[in-house]
């Protein structure tokens, strides 16, 4: 920063660290604020991303200058910050809006009044904007004020429940990333996910619980849990999966459960899974589907008891550089038009290979296809439709877009499917 421009940025960064500790979530923006005004970059405002990743809410503080309480994703300059994850200034570069991310799950946006694109200002932005993130993070599992601000009505019991216990919708290293999307965000009965890092694995898990009530939900959250004390014990895919049977066969009877339980080793591409009940993964090659390369036969859904006697099949196969795999719940392609027509297969891998193949990254070709999926029904769903897809990308070779990427181009539309 040059002199008489601002204080330096890392004592400013210090400092706000240390106000932090005692600030409540009403102080996190003024806080920030202040803090760009010390860096010489201008006022400054938090818009955090709801749910369903459609709006950006402010984030409110006592003062400052006044500006719209919501921002469309799809139709601001905010929401292509958002979007791409890169920074992006206003026509008469005066504002600047800052992506939110933490690792590389997408948060919001910070906007900054600046008075040109210095390198310097740019470099105080990002960092200020990474902070911000991180506390905002850090105190949304005890504040339910951020809470509120990253939704537009109230959720469901069951929808609460279940949320509780999910991770974050995008993860990754520069080996691999996984993204999930989950719908109807605010009514979800009986669909969950998980996935983790373990010593360069990437481990995943769908389920899918038959109804869509409190029991349905409860089911999930408990059979995510017993996943992940198994998995945390050092247990084996087929050992996840006999925990959950059991735990819902003593537990929860009478409430069965599909799912798709793996594991990709980063290192080698290997890939292992299992899949009791639940509609095959897909795996994507150089934007094509191979048909029929994860299908295996049949094993009985969770919840039966059955699994505890005879743990179901493990398998693997080598995934090559760049290969994507996408786990689905039967909500996706089973959801229909109001005139009867099914989302299909084919529609939901053309969805996200265009996306993929225009540049997007994994999470947002995923949010993208929920929107198309919503549209499809009229923003009615009849039935839980959650995705999750998983890139192997070793070296670094596809890591997500860092901010200060220049934004991609569109591809031309990719294919649907490859011969193996």
């Amino acid at each position: 920063m040059s002199e008489g421009d601002g204080e330096g940025l890392g004592p400013v960064l210090a400092w706000v660290l240390d106000r932090s500790h005692e600030a409540s979530a009403l102080d996190l923006a003024a806080l920030i604020d202040e803090a760009a005004g010390r860096l010489g970059i201008g006022s400054t405002r938090l818009f955090l991303a709801d749910i369903q990743q459609g709006r950006l809410n402010l984030l409110p503080q006592p003062q400052g200058p006044q500006v719209p309480a919501t921002l469309d994703i799809d139709g601001s300059l905010a929401g292509l910050a958002y979007r791409t994850q890169r920074v992006h200034l206003s026509r008469d570069r005066s504002t600047a809006w800052f992506p939110m991310i933490d690792g590389i799950e997408r948060v919001g946006v910070m906007q900054a009044s600046v008075s040109g694109p210095a390198a310097d200002r740019m470099e105080a932005g990002r960092a200020l904007a990474s902070l911000a993130t991180l506390l905002v993070v850090s105190q949304s599992s005890h504040n339910d004020l951020l809470v509120r601000h990253q939704r537009t009505r109230p959720m469901s019991l069951q929808a609460e429940l279940l949320w509780a216990f999910l991770p974050p919708r995008t993860i990754g290293t520069t080996e691999a990333t996984s993204a999930a999307m989950l719908e109807p965000a605010y009514d979800i009965g009986g669909d969950a996910f998980d996935h983790t890092f373990i010593d360069g694995v990437l481990h995943v898990t769908m389920l899918d619980a038959m109804g869509h009530d409190l029991a349905s939900g409860g089911a999930s959250a408990a059979a995510v849990a017993a996943c992940r004390f198994t998995r945390r014990s050092g247990g084996s895919l087929p050992d996840i999966a006999t925990t959950i049977d059991r735990t819902l066969a003593r537990w929860i009877p009478d409430r069965l459960m599909t799912g798709v339980i793996a594991e990709l080793d980063t290192h080698s591409g290997d890939l292992s899974w299992i899949n009791c009940g639940h509609p095959p993964p897909l795996l994507i090659r150089d934007g094509h589907v191979l048909p029929r390369a994860l299908e295996r036969d049949a094993e009985l859904p969770l919840g039966l008891g059955f699994h505890d006697r005879e743990p179901p099949a493990r398998h693997h196969v080598r995934l090559q550089p760049g290969d994507r795999v996408l786990i689905h719940s039967d909500g996706v392609t089973e959801a229909r038009s109001p005139d009867g027509d099914l989302y299909g297969e084919d529609r939901l891998t053309d969805t996200v290979i265009r996306s993929l193949a225009s540049g997007h990254s994994g999470a947002e070709a995923l949010r993208r296809l929920v929107q198309k999926l919503l549209a499809h029904q009229e923003h009615r769903l009849r039935d839980d439709a959650t995705i999750l897809l998983a890139e192997w990308h070793p070296n670094g070779s596809a890591t997500p877009a860092s901010p200060a990427t220049p934004a991609s181009s569109d591809a031309p539309p990719a294919g649907r499917h490859a011969d193996a």
